[in-house]
């Protein structure tokens, strides 16, 4: 990035900046945005990268008295002599073409995404080597976010190694069910997950408002015979859904659905909530899937003539979910831990017998979104100052 000023201008009767950048390149910036981040220590504390100027205190129709540059630089006086001054890559870091936006957007939220089906090969790191290197933990979480799920072998087939990868990223989620939580037969099982049944393909926790953003799996025994793994790539398949079936995709991604999950585990519980299973942003992109059948609720708050049309465009979703075509298998070994998108991925598991004794035994943990995202753009900056 060519950030070198060639010239700098007051425009719109005070109220915009212009900068002709050495690349030939201009950027206009208003007067209010101007005051509004000046760098000064009067207005922002650098110590917390936060701003002290308060919007109660701006003049939101404010001019620049005057303007002076440099090279590497731009010198403002406002109309009571403050003084404010903006270094040439800041500056051109947020300019406000369409372009610089997009690629600001890009570099601060990294959404990159890389669909994949059936063909899907996982990507796979070492357990060790994420905990102490940070290209290694960098390399694990850029993944996460691109293709949505992360396989990390060789951690103990003992409880608390999810609670390292935890402390890894900052901390883990809690919910209901403790920091973590023992996928394993349990007699009067309080969520299904804790059977030996078939667990058909959802997303973990739809009963909160806030579902938790990544699920961290980690396999302790594995039974013999059965307890295959299962994912999908749900962005993949609304795609799919939407090109086939854009009715069916229409009412998945309008029709709030009420989810349930009550009982006792590391407190008492009694959860409600409200999804469209398919959540768009407002460029009715798909950013969140949020079903799991076991906790979607008897209660449905809609009218009666939207039933039997949501029922049918939810069963060709799942349809489309089952498909070889999508669906990927897999089976964990003792030692494996699989991180993944539970906003994107749908995943499930194949039935396997009971017996006297645990025959298959996972440690479950959850991440926040915002912790996974913050130590990813850290750990960036790590590698890159490395490199």
């Amino acid at each position: 990035m060519d950030c070198v000023i060639q010239k700098a201008e007051v425009l719109g009767g005070a109220h915009l900046m212009r900068i002709i950048w050495q690349d030939g390149a201009d950027s206009i910036y208003p007067a209010v945005w101007l005051r509004d981040n000046c760098q000064c220590p009067d207005c922002y504390l650098d110590s917390a990268k936060a701003r002290k100027l308060l919007i109660e205190a701006l003049d939101v129709y404010i001019g620049i008295k005057d303007l002076m540059f440099d090279k590497k630089k731009v010198h403002i006086m406002w109309p009571n002599d403050h003084y404010s001054e903006y270094k040439a890559d800041w500056l051109k870091k947020r300019c406000f073409s369409q372009q610089a936006r997009e690629r600001l957007q890009k570099e601060l939220f990294l959404p990159e995404c890389q669909y994949w089906g059936s063909e899907f090969q996982l990507p796979t790191l070492d357990f060790e080597d994420v905990l102490k290197d940070d290209e290694h933990a960098y390399r694990w979480l850029s993944s996460l976010k691109k293709v949505g799920i992360v396989r990390l072998t060789g951690a103990a087939d003992k409880r608390g190694e999810v609670l390292k990868l935890g402390k890894r990223i900052g901390f883990l989620y809690l919910t209901f069910y403790g920091h973590t939580w023992q996928v394993q037969d349990k007699i009067d099982a309080n969520n299904v997950a804790y059977t030996t049944g078939k667990l058909s393909f959802h997303t973990d926790y739809p009963a909160l408002h806030h579902p938790p953003g990544v699920q961290l799996l980690h396999c302790i025994k594995q039974t013999v015979t059965g307890g295959e793994s299962e994912i999908v790539d749900g962005f993949n398949v609304c795609q799919k859904l939407k090109e086939k079936n854009p009715r069916a995709f229409q009412i998945l991604s309008s029709t709030f659905v009420d989810f349930t999950d009550i009982g006792v585990d590391y407190c008492d519980f009694s959860v409600q909530s409200k999804h469209k299973i398919i959540e768009l942003d407002d460029k009715d992109q798909v950013v969140r899937i949020n079903f799991n059948n076991a906790t979607r609720d008897t209660i449905f708050d809609v009218p009666v003539e939207r039933v039997q049309p949501f029922y049918a465009a939810l069963k060709e979703f799942v349809d489309l979910m089952n498909c070889k075509d999508f669906k990927f298998t897999f089976k964990m070994n003792p030692g494996d831990v699989i991180t993944f998108d539970n906003w994107r991925l749908l995943h499930g598991r194949r039935s396997y017998e009971a017996g006297t004794e645990i025959s298959r035994h996972l440690e479950g943990a959850y991440a926040d979104w915002d912790v996974v995202m913050s130590r990813l753009r850290i750990l960036r900056q790590s590698v890159q100052n490395r490199n």
